[in-house]
């Protein structure tokens, strides 16, 4: 992947569930993670007292975090309403050249902040929950 700018990587939200996926507000932050338990298998038998894991036995997860401005009362309320019913919803981070990470998050963490000359800003964090799928560009 070459240089891109950090402002064309969108994360869009299936809010109405209905396949049909909108921009999440006004995020200028944003981070995709994925991660990967290990299952260790090692014993009195591994050779040379190395480590020995077990192909394809760990839990797969993805993370999804990001920090901006609501643009609007819709994708504020949109956004507020599941993290308050606990939903699990589709999201989808597109990724310029790459490709599009789509799946079932739910959010973890939503936070508000703000400073005296200065708008209100908020934090998100989503976990998956379910199978995450990748198309690429």
């Amino acid at each position: 992947m070459v240089a891109q700018r950090g402002r064309d990587l969108l994360v869009k939200m299936d809010a109405a569930a209905n396949g049909t996926f909108s921009t999440v507000a006004g995020l200028r932050t944003k981070r995709l993670a994925f991660n990967s338990e290990t299952v260790d298998i090692t014993d009195a038998d591994s050779s040379g007292r190395w480590r020995e894991l077990l192909a394809a036995a760990g839990i797969q997860r993805a993370s999804l975090s990001g920090a901006g401005i609501f643009k609007d009362a819709a994708s504020d309320a949109a956004i507020r309403s599941t993290f308050f019913s606990g939903a699990i919803v589709r999201w989808q981070l597109v990724l310029p050249d790459f490709g599009t990470v789509e799946g079932p998050f739910q959010i973890a963490a939503l936070e508000y902040s703000g400073a005296h000359d200065g708008e209100i800003a908020f934090e998100i964090a989503l976990e998956s929950a379910g199978a995450i799928g990748f198309a690429s560009q």
